[in-house]
């Protein structure tokens, strides 16, 4: 698809999200779009927040293709939010002990070296996002309460004060239920956001009548100007009223608060966004990822292992259905990534991933290996660092070079981390047994008889005759599979395992033609003789 394509064809998820955006922009007779993605600055950016802002990201540049108007994506930080607990991954946790309940922007900086904690996460918020090269801009909700961006909003919202809590209070239970308010006044002698209720709303006189429930000392409040905020499902439909949000994403469990907040926006008077519900992660047993379990994958890890093109792909598929996030997806994410590079330089479409990671089409010359392959070149040479698995490349491609190729020089940098971490402290060879072994010396010296054939084809055409040999070794009980249309029996998938398991002490690999042009012909018939002679039943 060309550059004159009708986008108005793609198929890809963010299109179809960006054709509801583009039909509520037309109907609301609005010249731009607004996304926005949340953030709570309690904690630290993470693998979430990453997918959050990707998506919603794809979704934007859809929409700019689709329309041609301008938009624009807003990170909003809740830094108004009283902190609740205090974190484990922090200094100076008695220091914040004692600051429990306040605004995290009216808290001191544990690290030192901001003017306030919430700053100093708003600072690593906006260092992660950067550190991505995404387009955003960033929203802190002290400044936008302080600043009198909300004052009409919450005007409106103390006006409807009973019908704002008439949409909250059945979801309550009894006690929550006598004291709630979607209002929350700062206390004008601790500093602490308070959970009380109000004794009156009093919109025209801009002011919020409470009681201190430890002291009965009665307080009135200014209901603009930072004095208060809003509870948080109150606060959310407050910031879409106030601000026009068009479009923003939320996991899986906050099904319910988006209706609620959507009830809320509705009876502020405006019009809820757009919402597209993700799912959340699993673990590798199917458990809901917990950052308090520790149960889950960091983005640390993942950007240590692998690309982060390839943490996008990962983040692009299926975002409606649960996803397991361990280490064991890396690699595979990692080579969807890298077909979906040489897919889309051939043929630029946009219902490609890639499209959407690159915002548009690439000459990335992407890589000619997959990660699997150089991660099973690393275990085969017990590689420590990356040029022992330049050296075997450039003899298979010696055109390519780290500056040619800068995918290439990533992930052979990451497969050799990954190799070393992940792979050789669980790597267990087997012994072949007595057919594994027949089949075996049968493919080595098919390799051993044509080696010089084989080694004058180009790179391409030597993994395919390598691979034909291999299937033709395996050609033999017990792998042998029925026929298809008349032809040549098939070979199981058994017998490739057996070359895994046998050869490399892993259970599984890419197309070992490709492997063994990698790797090198006369090494792969050492590397067969060697994991024979180990055990002497087959030798």
């Amino acid at each position: 698809m060309s550059d004159a394509a009708d986008y108005a064809a793609a198929r890809g998820w963010p299109f179809e999200e960006a054709r509801k955006v583009a039909a509520r922009v037309q109907a609301g007779g609005k010249g731009a779009a607004l996304f926005e993605t949340g953030y709570g600055p309690s904690g630290l950016p993470h693998i979430g927040t990453f997918g959050e802002v990707a998506r919603t990201t794809w979704v934007r540049n859809a929409f700019t293709r689709l329309t041609g108007l301008p938009s624009r994506l807003v990170a909003f930080s809740d830094d108004m939010d009283g902190l609740r607990k205090v974190p484990d991954n922090v200094p100076n946790r008695e220091m914040l002990a004692t600051h429990l309940g306040k605004p995290v922007t009216a808290i001191p900086d544990p690290f030192g070296t901001h003017e306030s904690f919430g700053h100093h996460n708003n600072a690593r918020l906006r260092a992660f996002l950067d550190q991505f090269g995404f387009d955003y801009e960033f929203a802190s909700s002290s400044d936008y309460y302080r600043s009198g961006r909300f004052d009409a909003a919450l005007i409106r919202m103390a006006e409807r004060h009973e019908e704002v809590k008439a949409v909250i209070l059945p979801t309550l239970g009894p006690d929550r239920r006598a004291t709630y308010s979607p209002f929350l006044p700062i206390h004008p002698k601790t500093g602490v956001v308070m959970q009380v209720p109000m004794e009156e709303v009093r919109p025209g006189l801009d002011e919020l009548v409470w009681r201190d429930p430890e002291t009965g000392e009665r307080f009135g409040t200014r209901i603009t100007g930072g004095h208060c905020k809003a509870q948080w499902k109150a606060d959310w439909a407050l910031r879409w009223y106030a601000l026009g949000v068009d479009y923003e994403m939320s996991g899986k469990d906050l099904i319910d608060s988006v209706k609620l907040s959507s009830a809320i926006c509705r009876v502020l008077g405006g019009e809820p966004p757009i919402g597209f519900t993700y799912e959340l992660f699993l673990d590798e047993q199917g458990t809901k990822i917990s950052k308090s379990k520790g149960n889950g994958l960091s983005i640390e890890e993942w950007l240590h292992y692998a690309p982060p093109e390839s943490l996008a792909q990962f983040m692009y598929n299926q975002p409606q259905r649960a996803k397991r996030l361990f280490f064991d997806v890396i690699p595979r994410a990692t080579d969807e990534y890298v077909q979906n590079l040489d897919r889309l330089r051939m043929a630029p479409s946009p219902d490609n991933p890639a499209w959407h990671i690159h915002a548009g089409p690439t000459n990335d010359p992407g890589s000619p290996v997959s990660f699997t392959m150089l991660l099973n070149l690393a275990s085969v040479i017990n590689a420590d660092n990356p040029e022992m698995l330049w050296g075997f490349l450039h003899r298979y491609a010696p055109d390519i070079t780290p500056e040619s190729h800068p995918l290439v020089a990533r992930l052979i940098e990451r497969a050799v981390a990954y190799y070393r971490d992940r792979v050789a402290p669980e790597k267990r060879h087997r012994a072949a047994t007595p057919q594994e072994a027949e089949a075996m010396r049968a493919l080595a010296a098919m390799l051993r008889d044509q080696i010089e054939e084989l080694e004058r084809m180009p790179p391409d055409e030597r993994a395919k005759a390598i691979q034909d040999l291999v299937y033709d070794a395996g050609r033999r009980e017990p792998f042998l599979e029925p026929a298809k249309d008349g032809g040549r029996p098939g070979v199981s998938r058994a017998w490739f395992n057996a070359l895994y398991q046998v050869l490399l002490g892993q259970p599984e690999g890419p197309r070992f033609g490709g492997f063994v042009a990698l790797y090198g012909i006369a090494g792969t018939i050492g590397l067969i003789e060697t994991a024979l002679a180990r055990d002497p039943a087959t030798a």
